[in-house]
């Protein structure tokens, strides 16, 4: 690892209380039940190893306004089957409730607290100095010995539960975090170009960053776009000419415009998509879309891609390239997923919707480094400086003679 960052074995943990931030962000399916487990399963790595202390864990779950912003309940359910038992929930953050069952909590017990996005201070970037003084660090910090930060996929943001407490507690990465970092300097290493980057997905903010960090740090000679990013880009270049519905519409497609301006060359947009037509997959021409929702990239794209993939060096994929959770929208997915484990590129693939797809296919293994990271790996493979991975420096630097 590049980053000097301590270790579970660097900090006296046995009968101490611990607070683990871990990412068991999960996608809902429309029932509002957890669509699969990936994350949680990663979580529970770190969590069998504190099994002599008594843990509190917390992670946030959906955003503000959206079908997946749900309790933890669920979560603590299938951490618990996962973990043959010993896990407990609270409705609570950092209220009476929660701080009681702190305090009553015995050696090999865990406590996943409620969703951390039901407090308006963990939807806020903060100062590691700003996050200490929140109230959801200031009430809970002194129940605590130590802090494991096990979040790597939200390791981007500036959160009072991924940098406060490590202002203030001993803290070290948790498993997940350390073996991301391991894998992905080997991987940096003998990573080579040309470099291909394959972005999907429905985060359009978090895309544009990503792509312009990744262009600019000349981690992406070719960007290949699908999803809803796609859908941007496609507007902005006059393909699509009616309105997508997304908030701040107008702003990505003006971003979109710039960057295609700046990087000429770079950008790959689908030539065709497949659409819904009375319940059958339907492929169009993008120049003859007539305001249909678009759920898939069709087949010559699939094809444009693939061969853009096969002769890469470094192939780098984050986000499904549709609605693949739809049945007969997952074939833009797994095609180009079949591309990277065939090709001889060095290849990369993040976000928990595209490891599952990897789960279904049985191609796991023919990928050099699977990641439930999403965003934050991407920022990361750019050069960009996390928050998470700042703080867990700090603390190495600040703690590593007091454990």
């Amino acid at each position: 690892m590049s980053a000097r960052v301590l270790t579970i074995e660097d900090l006296d943990l046995k009968g101490k209380t611990v607070f683990v931030r871990v990412d068991i962000n999960t996608p809902i399916d429309d029932s509002g039940k957890l669509m699969e487990l990936s994350r949680i399963e990663e979580a529970s790595i770190t969590l069998r190893d504190l099994k002599e202390s008594k843990v509190v864990v917390a992670s946030h779950q959906g955003r503000v306004g959206r079908p997946d912003y749900i309790s933890m309940e669920q979560h603590a359910e299938a951490l618990n089957k996962i973990l043959g038992g010993n896990v407990k929930f609270v409705d609570d953050i950092c209220g009476p409730t929660a701080r009681n069952e702190i305090s009553s909590l015995k050696v090999g017990e865990i406590l996943l607290l409620d969703n951390l996005r039901f407090m308006a201070e963990e939807n806020v970037e903060f100062t590691p100095e700003e996050a200490s003084k929140t109230i959801f660090v200031q009430r809970l910090y002194k129940y605590f010995d130590a802090c494991v930060l096990d979040a790597f996929p939200t390791a981007h943001r500036a959160h009072p539960s991924i940098i406060g407490f490590s202002y203030l507690l001993p803290t070290c990465g948790g498993r997940l975090v350390v073996k991301e970092l391991k894998a992905l300097s080997r991987i940096l290493q003998v990573a080579k170009a040309p470099y291909t980057a394959v972005l999907g997905g429905a985060k359009i903010s978090d895309r544009l960053e990503a792509i312009e960090a990744l262009i600019k740090n000349r981690r992406a000679d070719k960007v290949l776009l699908c999803g809803l990013i796609a859908n941007v880009f496609l507007k902005a270049t006059g393909k699509i000419n009616y309105p997508l519905g997304i908030k701040d519409e107008e702003k990505y497609i003006t971003k979109a415009v710039s960057l295609m301006e700046e990087y000429p060359g770079v950008f790959e947009l689908p030539i065709d998509v497949a659409i819904d037509r009375d319940g059958e997959r339907v492929e169009v021409e993008v120049d003859k879309l007539k305001g249909e929702s678009i759920l898939d990239i069709g087949f010559k794209t699939i094809d444009k891609y693939s061969r853009i993939i096969r002769g890469s060096g470094t192939v780098f994929m984050s986000g499904p390239a549709g609605k693949f959770e739809k049945a007969g929208f997952n074939k833009g997915t797994e095609a180009l997923l079949k591309s990277m484990a065939s090709s001889l590129a060095t290849t990369i693939v993040s976000g928990g919707h595209l490891n599952a797809s990897l789960q279904q296919l049985g191609i796991k293994d023919w990928i050099d480094h699977v990641s439930t990271a999403g965003g934050a790996l991407v920022l990361y493979l750019a050069g960009k400086r996390l928050p998470m991975i700042e703080a867990l420096e700090r603390a190495a630097e600040r703690f590593s003679n007091k454990s």
